[in-house]
């Protein structure tokens, strides 16, 4: 029989990973942004992070889950591989493990080859 005293080691490991979040990467917040655990396999040794609200098209996001996915592992053993995403249509962050991930964009950068490479375009 359960009690009320007992915490599920899933739940143990979920409130560890979100104050590591919490206390590792508090910019996030204070930018006005997010970050929610989607996902998490204990089995696995694998946790899906979502960050959303200013982080969403945020240029250096791409550093902020590179950031997060080299901390967590080192810090929290259970977590081997950190997916990430910034909920701009679903496009994934730079991954843990095998699966890569995308790489860091600039303004201006159309992820095609162009002959000319003078940059991006000023705004003005």
């Amino acid at each position: 029989m359960s009690t009320d005293t007992e915490q599920d080691p899933d739940d143990e490991l979920r409130e560890r990973i979100t104050n590591f979040l919490r206390r590792n990467f508090p910019q996030i917040q204070m930018h006005g942004g997010s970050a929610a655990i989607q996902d998490l396999n204990r089995e696995e040794g694998s946790v899906t992070i979502q960050l959303g609200g200013a982080c969403s098209g945020c240029g250096i996001s791409p550093m902020t889950i590179q950031a997060i996915k080299t901390r967590m592992t080192k810090e929290i053993p259970e977590i081997d591989q950190v997916n990430a995403m910034t909920g701009m249509g679903g496009q994934e962050g730079m991954a843990g493990g095998a699966e890569g991930g995308m790489s860091p964009s600039f303004p201006g950068e159309m992820g095609e080859e162009t002959d000319d490479d003078e940059g991006p375009q000023a705004p003005f």
